[in-house]
């Protein structure tokens, strides 16, 4: 997916977002999210479409040294998916206005603009999921936005330990973990190394991997951001099941 794409799917998503939560009890507990309810999800995730317009429209080049925004919140959480729209609009006037590859400082690998339109997607959509999980309905997730978040996700998360802290024990002597789409020919083959870890490209790619975890690109994804179990007759798990087991333990985003 290209930047334009990922604009377009960051409308629809919070359309889906704002379409599932309004009207619903504000206080439904999302399971998802331990601790959170329907309006802290909302609130969430509009506090984060405002900050990413912030940084959007600032073109910031360093990490900046405090998170405040007028958020402009309601008084009343029923008011929240309609706070979200609003908000979400603003975000898309800013992000029609920044070219996507101008240079911005991010927390991940990719320091242009584009990376924080991305991330705004798969933030939004993931809490879309949660929010509809909370309610007891089947996320729909389109197959190519999947794999574009899986690789999103993926490609980030090395850079991810000042907020997850978990992933500085991704480390091994030179292990492997596949993720493996059955609904397509995509997959993605992650070295764990003494020093580190992240995606293997190139010819590298066919390697055999260690252990491997099998499913859909939409489960997979929710896989990643930990909304399904891997032990469910969702998933295929091959291989070395202490390394995926290390896996997901550590890589809690």
């Amino acid at each position: 997916m290209n930047p334009a794409q990922h604009a377009t799917a960051v409308a629809a998503e919070t359309a889906g977002f704002v379409a599932t939560v309004k009207g619903a009890d504000p206080a439904t507990p999302v399971p998802s999210c331990p601790g959170w309810t329907l309006a802290d999800l909302t609130r969430h995730t509009g506090s984060v479409h405002r900050w990413f317009g912030v940084l959007l429209s600032r073109r910031i080049q360093h990490p900046p040294t405090s998170r405040e925004v007028d958020l402009h919140l309601p008084e009343q959480p029923d008011e929240y998916p309609d706070w979200l729209a609003a908000g979400a609009a603003e975000a898309a006037r800013v992000i029609a206005a920044t070219d996507p590859d101008a240079p911005m400082w991010a927390w991940g690998l990719d320091q242009h603009a584009r990376f924080w339109v991305r991330r705004m997607l798969f933030e939004t959509l993931v809490h879309r999921a949660d929010a509809e999980l909370a309610l007891g309905i089947s996320p729909h997730i389109d197959r190519a936005l999947a794999v574009d978040g899986i690789d999103e996700f993926l490609t980030n998360l090395p850079f991810a330990s000042f907020f997850a802290p978990g992933t500085a024990e991704l480390r091994g002597p030179h292990r492997t973990v596949r993720f493996d789409c059955t609904d397509g020919d995509d997959d993605w083959l992650i070295h764990l190394r003494p020093d580190g870890f992240g995606p293997v490209t190139g010819d590298e790619r066919s390697r055999t991997a260690g252990a491997t975890v099998r499913g859909t690109a939409a489960n997979l994804l929710l896989l990643l951001y930990g909304r399904l179990d891997r032990n469910s007759d969702t998933f295929q798990l091959l291989g070395d099941q202490d390394l995926i087991a290390h896996w997901f333990t550590h890589s809690a985003f």
